[in-house]
């Protein structure tokens, strides 16, 4: 599956658009994660356990979008974005987002 953040895939034309495809996880923080993080702030630098958070979250995202547009028969999803709210105080959403299309 090609995924791009682009209108286009390069050397390929969009033949049909499929629709919107999305996918979304809701991460909350770990009790040992957030010792680590308030030393950190501490010491300043990298907070690399709510990085490493957040990497996996977008991972999961992108993995559902992916599912998603497959499910549609899309050879790729294009204009991908991701997009984080708070949900309650410790907890977060990453969506990922994008337009199936079938490409030739």
């Amino acid at each position: 599956m090609i995924v791009v953040n682009t209108e286009t895939v390069a050397g390929r034309e969009v033949t049909e658009m499929l629709g919107l495809v999305r996918g979304n996880t809701i991460r909350a923080r770990h009790l040992g994660r957030d010792i680590m993080a308030g030393l950190k702030t501490l010491v300043g630098g990298e907070i690399q356990e709510y990085a490493k958070l957040m990497g996996e979250a977008r991972e999961q995202a992108l993995d559902r979008m992916v599912a998603e547009a497959t499910e549609l028969g899309a050879d790729a999803v294009i204009n991908v974005r991701f997009s984080t709210s708070v949900i309650i105080g410790g907890a977060a959403e990453m969506l990922a987002y994008g337009t199936a299309v079938k490409l030739s």
